[in-house]
């Protein structure tokens, strides 16, 4: 029986290695198709052949999608090398997919499933956000008529408009009251009458160059009531409720690039000068290495949590899975910044070595959906503060263990229980539990014991002044919570969850039986240099600099470099 796993190394040797000058799906094949800004069609055979979409569609219509854990981690092969690839050949299509899977009945998720288990794909047109440079303003209609809904109007940049069989248009309707505004309509491009749908003119983007963005123009189409999504004025809703779905896939493809990225400059920081010595031989090289690395793991802590939460926490993984899409990108973008400076003149290479950098850095922007994804995020953490003040931190029992254990099964999906907004916060829970286990241990816990005590009793020390900035708002009231303050206390918060999740997969690692633990997560070194890391962000009291335990972190990042190995908790083998 073919695992997960085996799938996940199957499509990483599909690729063969990025780095080899004579492999014709390597780095420079890559780079040429960014800059033409064309597909590779060889490296979209190898997702044909591996069957890429079926693992966006769902097992009980004939899918592979089981475990959404596993699904970021099936992303990362392809977008350790192209996000153009893997968003452009796949991610949008589960993307189009998701308020399918969510809201969809049978017929409507047997025509998305028929359509992307033979090779095609969906897009979706979303609807607009309010924005205030905004030139033109876009969009769909729909008009109810007798025998179903006439739909109307265009979009300019729609992911894969011309490429896409099946369409997920978010179409405003007419008369409609506030908050039921639009209805998501499933659209079969073969069924619907000829001329209908014209494709636009394709638009050019700064980062995943090699992706097509183009228009669509629906005229005067009729489309029977079956097409609607859930019901008719769903659309805010479904918004949201996909965005469950997706935002806890956010961090995987976002760490992927970002692996490419560190494994670059490790690369050129690593070479040897006439006199025998290297960049690694500065300070301040060391310390950027160790911190992107750092931040690959604070990263991955977080998408391990929010997608298992969809599962184990339907209830509550609302805010975990925001707070991962917020930071994962932030955490990068600053990353890549201060690795920039340690590539040099390099970082601008278009070719060569270390041109990968400068790609996956533009890539990243669009990978992440953006900056008003950014703001959506933190918007969506924010009204569930309050409540956790009153009713959760320090109160709230702590998550089930399997949260923080990949090898662990999960139950099946249901997208039906996962909720907007959570009704409790069981991975602070964590953080609070950690921090008693910490403080009841002796200094035999290991390099940087001491500190790795001061620093969770520092984040616990947060989490109990972010209960008194938000205990006495009242639920609902916006002025509140869209102050500046707020906002920055929101920010705060995704550092304290991001503690929390690594302090769980830590303790889970050392608490396993022994063959079944990874013995760089098991020890505290990596740890307690992540818990200085956040800390210090959060501006925070610091113990002295843990200095041994910034060096072993530094010794698994020039050793998974050797020994060709991914940045992240699993530390796959690479082609």
């Amino acid at each position: 029986m073919t695992t997960a796993q085996d799938r996940i190394d199957a499509l990483e040797l599909a690729f063969g290695s990025l780095d080899d000058p004579g492999n014709p799906l390597g780095a420079a094949a890559l780079l040429a198709a960014d800059a033409a800004g064309t597909v590779l069609p060889e490296a979209e055979r190898v997702l044909d052949d591996f069957g890429l979409n079926a693992e966006f569609v769902p097992a009980d219509v004939g899918g592979r999608l089981e475990r959404m854990d596993l699904l970021g981690r099936l992303l990362r092969p392809v977008f350790r090398r192209d996000a153009s690839l893997g968003f452009g050949y796949g991610l949008n299509c589960f993307f189009a997919a998701a308020p399918v899977w969510t809201a969809g009945d049978d017929a409507q998720r047997r025509l998305a499933a028929r359509l992307l288990l033979s090779g095609r794909r969906l897009a979706v047109a979303r609807h607009e956000v309010a924005h205030g440079n905004d030139f033109v303003r876009d969009e769909f209609t729909a008009r109810a008529v007798p025998d179903g809904l006439v739909v109307d109007g265009s979009k300019s940049a729609v992911a894969n408009a011309s490429r896409a069989t099946g369409l997920v248009v978010f179409a405003r309707t007419e008369g409609a009251s506030r908050g039921r505004s639009h209805t998501v309509l499933l659209l079969d491009r073969d069924e619907l009458p000829a001329g209908a749908v014209e494709n636009l003119a394709r638009r050019t983007t700064t980062g995943m160059r090699s992706a097509e963005f183009g228009g669509l123009r629906i005229t005067d189409c009729l489309v029977p009531h079956s097409a609607v999504l859930g019901e008719a004025g769903d659309g805010y809703e479904l918004s949201l409720r996909s965005s469950l779905l997706i935002r806890g896939l956010i961090p995987s493809i976002v760490l992927a690039g970002a692996d490419t990225a560190l494994r670059t400059v490790a690369r050129f920081a690593g070479r040897s000068r006439a006199d025998g010595r290297s960049s690694l031989d500065v300070r301040h090289v060391r310390d950027v290495l160790t911190g992107g690395f750092l931040d690959l793991l604070i990263i991955d802590c977080l998408a391990l949590v929010a997608t298992r939460a969809l599962h184990l926490l339907p209830r509550q993984m609302s805010a975990y899975a925001a707070a991962a899409a917020y930071l994962a990108p932030k955490l990068v973008a600053e990353s890549m910044d201060e690795m920039s400076a340690v590539l040099g003149e390099e970082t601008f290479a278009q070719d060569g070595a270390y041109a990968m950098f400068q790609k996956q850095r533009r890539d990243l922007p669009v990978t992440s959906l953006g900056h008003a994804g950014s703001a959506g995020r933190q918007v969506s953490i924010l009204p569930q503060l309050p409540y956790f003040a009153r009713h959760a931190w320090f109160a709230d029992p702590e998550p089930p263990p399997d949260l923080f254990r990949p090898d662990r099964e999960l139950p099946p999906l249901d997208l039906s229980q996962p909720a907007l907004l959570g009704d409790g916060d069981p991975l602070a829970a964590t953080l609070v539990a950690c921090t008693d286990l910490l403080e009841d241990a002796d200094d035999g816990v290991g390099p940087g014991g001491p500190a790795l005590r001061f620093l969770a009793r520092v984040l616990t020390g947060e989490l109990a002044e972010l209960k008194k900035a938000f205990e006495n708002v009242a639920e609902g009231d916006r002025e509140a919570l869209s102050s500046p303050q707020s906002f920055g206390l929101a920010d705060r918060y995704t550092l304290v969850l991001a503690a929390a999740a690594c302090l769980g997969v830590w303790r889970e690692q050392r608490s396993a039986p022994a063959g079944r633990a990874d013995a760089f997560l098991a020890a505290p070194a990596w740890v307690t240099a992540v818990l200085y890391r956040l800390v210090a962000r959060l501006g925070l009291p610091l113990p002295d600099r843990p200095v041994e335990p910034q060096r072993l972190v530094l010794e698994e990042v020039v050793a998974r470099l050797h020994d060709r190995r991914s940045y992240d908790l699993y530390a796959s083998p690479l082609a």
